[in-house]
């Protein structure tokens, strides 16, 4: 057996031009006379083709359908030394994702195990072929016929937990998105292949139609890179969601048949995935996931969750550990984390409650006209504790009979969801059909629970898309669309995500035309951009802050969505947690005084847990957060009810004569003003993370002790204070009227490009940066500038090159109390430079610098310093 392998890899040497493709016929051939003789049944072995030189292993080897053997990555027979090859990043990653995996220049074979190295034999000499142009001598057949016999014996073992299904997926969704997808989205059609491996394939293929309609119609300013991370994870889920479905055989091409038919994207990118041409980069990748789920228990992790009753939701914890492992950064800048069921519980029961005290409904959630939205559902979590509490309190009120009318009349049809991200989206319609099945309700083939995919915080709707696979995108628009501006909600709740660098923008540039013909761009404000501008003044007068940045948060701008929302209809109540900065931060003074003007009672259950602010229990002790992060939370709870109309006052009673004197002259008549108020509550709970979890579990609305606040002009603050001293201390004058010409520090986005602690350094970066011989793409890519949509690269750099005296603006700066660096203070440069008051700074002159809120110097009880 291998006597003819080396002599056929001779054979190929003697040709001179030889190539390490050259080689893969002969090892294929060995590879199938090996499984042969040791009757390994069905038996294929798949040449994978490469794109990049670090995309995927040479060869696959499977059964043709389904179970996956392992993989084996070449290196040209030339290649002495394995061990260096082992320790680049490509063997790493390899090592890392596929579980059985070999390395070999053709006469080296190393068997990697989870990416252990469990044997390696050589079974011959490659410098006897090379340098002496003869068959080498075969060596330790009978080892190596044993690593071969390892290597086809691999099968993946079965999955039973969530953790490790979750850990098993991410590695190899990973690898598609990095070294697959992102590869595809990048190439021009056919580019990086060598010439058999290149296909013809229409520049309008599902994989670019897929990425352009999200682009356009789901969330603008989406990067390649960002829709493979989305798109990756989107197969991954949508196979989990089809595995769960699959009785008996799993594989990639049965999973569309397994996609439910009311959700109409999943089952479109799945047509593709299941039944089109996927170019065959994608393809392997995709059946190991499929494989991985294949041998999984999915059933039994299901089962955990609805038999154990009020355990740990395996889903969602599913869905949060493999974003963990796979994607912690896309977690982090949409905010994206699993809400705890203490929490989710008892904001459901104090709405429930709160429906039955102040909205005459007595059977709260589960009465008929109660519509509910989660705006930013992620899995469902709050709206399937929600069916849980209705369907089981109604059962154990009306009894059995009124379980199918529940769910088929009102569920189904008043509690909706809204998600931007796929991946969630696939996982939560997965897991509400799931959580309805067990409470006695299968869903029926035309069935649908009415959670779509869709910008919350975006009004337009999608025109109908001839983009390739994307047409129910624009349905599932309009669907959204019309819960967003036409039905009316009564309760809104959820835990949206919290991002200062927000996601969704407030503002965007359109093209016009001018009346000259010529096109240019203009900023305008977006929708959300538009209604967030309510909360930017305070008392009827503008804010006054230079940058009040922390008002475009994500958490700040679906707080305005759904105060928009419940205004609409003038009653409703609105249950979130959120980041708590907005309880008493001075840049929020409008938007709490706006949210007073909307409801008539507001109930704020301060969770504390801000490492940011270091925050400690009264007594002292350890403060931890509900979830793993540092901002402190809070629940917040919103009730406005129905605005009694102005009534006639009552009219004296008057003798017929009086009468007809009175009537001559009829004055109008006198209304009844009825003033709008608002009452704030406040309640707060410290401590360890267990300690706040039983004591939510324990409590609601009902049974807190709440505490009654009197916000007052002209910060109306959220929380408690003492106002002993506050007429003494408000007789003096603020600093902003002493000081009329103020301004926070310069923001430059760009620190470490225009600033260095030497200034020749400084000067020298400058230069290169406007070196005509320097291409854009290359300055961009050495000094790490992106583009933005208030500052283009090109642009500045033209207009800098303009500017004969640019070497002026290179500047002392205070970069940090005691640290002083060198500036490149050019306004092409700077994002916000601050001239009105640091144009007085370049000479002579003295500042006051002002901390606000104690932040500057860390107190851990806030206060104004100097």
């Amino acid at each position: 057996m291998l006597k003819s392998y080396l002599k056929e890899l001779l054979e190929v040497t003697k040709q001179g031009d030889a190539r390490e493709e050259s080689y893969y016929s002969a090892l294929e051939r060995l590879l199938k006379e090996y499984s042969e003789s040791a009757k390994k049944k069905n038996i294929h072995i798949t040449t994978l083709p490469k794109k990049t030189e670090a995309g995927n292993p040479d060869f696959r080897i499977w059964d043709g359908t389904q179970h996956i053997v392992g993989y084996i990555e070449a290196k040209p027979p030339t290649t002495e030394y394995l061990d260096q090859i082992e320790t680049k990043e490509q063997l790493k990653r390899y090592r890392q994702v596929f579980p059985n995996l070999i390395l070999t220049n053709f006469f080296e074979f190393r068997l990697y195990r989870n990416g252990t190295l469990i044997d390696s034999v050589r079974i011959g000499r490659p410098f006897v072929m090379h340098k002496l142009k003869t068959v080498p001598t075969v060596e330790k057949e009978p080892e190596f016929l044993e690593l071969l016999e390892k290597f086809f014996s691999f099968s993946l073992p079965k999955v039973y937990s969530a953790k490790t299904l979750a850990v098993e997926l991410a590695k190899r969704t990973s690898f598609l998105k990095d070294e697959v997808i992102t590869q595809e989205l990048q190439e021009e059609v056919g580019a990086g292949l060598v010439p058999a491996q290149k296909e013809e394939r229409p520049q309008g293929s599902p994989l670019h139609g897929f990425y352009e309609a999200f682009r356009k119609y789901l969330i603008s300013g989406l990067t390649k890179e960002d829709f493979a991370n989305l798109y990756s994870q989107t197969i991954t889920y949508g196979l989990f969601a089809a595995r769960t479905r699959s009785e008996n055989e799993f594989n990639r091409k049965l999973a569309y048949d397994n996609i439910p038919h009311t959700i109409g994207i999943l089952r479109e990118v799945f047509e593709f995935i299941s039944l089109g041409d996927l170019p065959p980069q994608m393809e392997w990748i995709i059946d190991d996931i499929a494989e991985v789920l294949s041998v999984s228990d999915v059933k039994n992790i299901l089962s955990k969750f609805f038999h154990e009753g009020k355990g740990k939701d395996p889903i969602v914890h599913f869905y949060e550990t493999f974003l963990a492992e796979y994607d912690p950064k896309t977690r982090e800048k949409r905010g994206v984390y699993y809400t705890p069921e203490p929490i989710v519980s008892y904001i459901v029961r104090s709405i429930h409650n709160i429906l039955k005290k102040h909205f005459n409904r007595p059977d709260g959630l589960a009465e008929d006209s109660v519509t509910v939205l989660d705006p930013a559902a992620g899995t469902l979590t709050f709206l399937a504790e929600a069916a849980k509490l209705v369907i089981e309190e109604s059962v154990d009120q009306y009894g059995e009979g009124i379980r199918y009318p529940l769910v088929r009349e009102h569920i189904l049809k008043n509690f909706y969801a809204f998600e931007l991200l796929m991946a969630p989206y696939a996982v939560g319609h997965l897991k509400i059909s799931f959580l309805l099945e067990e409470l006695g309700y299968k869903l029926q083939k035309d069935d649908r629970f009415k959670f779509y995919l869709t910008n919350t915080l975006e009004m337009e709707e999608l025109a109908q898309t001839e983009l390739p696979g994307m047409s129910s995108l624009s349905e599932e628009s309009h669907l959204a669309g019309e819960v967003k501006k036409e039905q009316p909600i009564l309760v809104i709740f959820g835990n949206p995500p919290y991002s200062g660098h927000s996601a969704n923008v407030s503002q965007k540039y359109i093209t016009v035309t001018t009346k000259n013909g010529k096109e240019k761009r203009k900023k305008i404000k977006t929708w959300i951009g538009n209604l967030i501008e309510d909360y930017k003044f305070v008392d009827g007068k503008p804010l006054g802050e230079k940058n009040p940045k922390w008002l475009q948060d994500d958490y700040v701008k679906f707080i305005r969505f759904a105060q928009w929302k419940i205004e609409q209809i003038g009653e409703g109540v609105l249950g979130y947690i959120t980041n708590h900065s907005y309880l008493d931060n001075p840049t929020f003074r409008g938007m709490r005084q706006s949210l007073m003007k909307s409801f008539n009672e507001i109930y704020i259950l301060d969770l504390h847990g801000n490492a940011l602010k270091k925050e400690k229990t009264p007594e002292g002790g350890k403060d931890e957060n509900v979830f793993d992060i540092r901002q402190g939370v809070a629940i917040a709870l919103f009730i406005k009810r129905q605005e009694k109309k102005d009534e006639p006052l009552p009219s004296m009673s008057h003798s017929p004569i009086q009468k007809s004197l009175f009537d001559k002259e009829k004055p109008p008549r006198k209304r009844r003003k009825h003033k709008h108020k608002c009452n704030v509550y406040h309640a707060e709970v410290w401590g360890l993370r267990k300690q706040k979890y039983d004591w939510l579990l324990k409590k609601d609305i009902k049974k807190t002790k709440w505490k009654k606040l009197s916000p007052k002009s002209e910060f109306y603050l959220f929380i408690p204070r003492d106002e002993k001293l506050l007429e003494f201390y408000e007789k003096y004058p603020k600093i902003t009227e002493i000081f009329p010409v103020n301004s926070v520090g310069i923001v430059t986005s760009r620190d470490s490009f225009v600033i260095d602690s030497d200034k020749e350094s400084l000067k020298r970066r400058i230069r290169m940066f406007l070196d005509e011989k320097m291409p854009d793409e290359l300055v961009r890519e050495t000094f790490r500038l992106r583009d933005k949509s208030n500052w283009k690269l090109k642009t500045a750099r033209e207009n800098i090159r303009n500017d004969k005296k640019w070497r002026n603006s290179i500047k002392e700066i205070l970069y940090r109390p005691f640290d002083v660096r060198w500036v490149f203070y050019h306004d092409e440069v700077i994002e916000r430079p601050r001239r009105e008051v640091m144009h007085h700074m370049m000479q002579k002159n003295l500042a006051l610098c002002i901390g606000r809120a104690g932040q500057v110097v860390g107190l851990e009880k806030p206060w104004n310093i100097i």
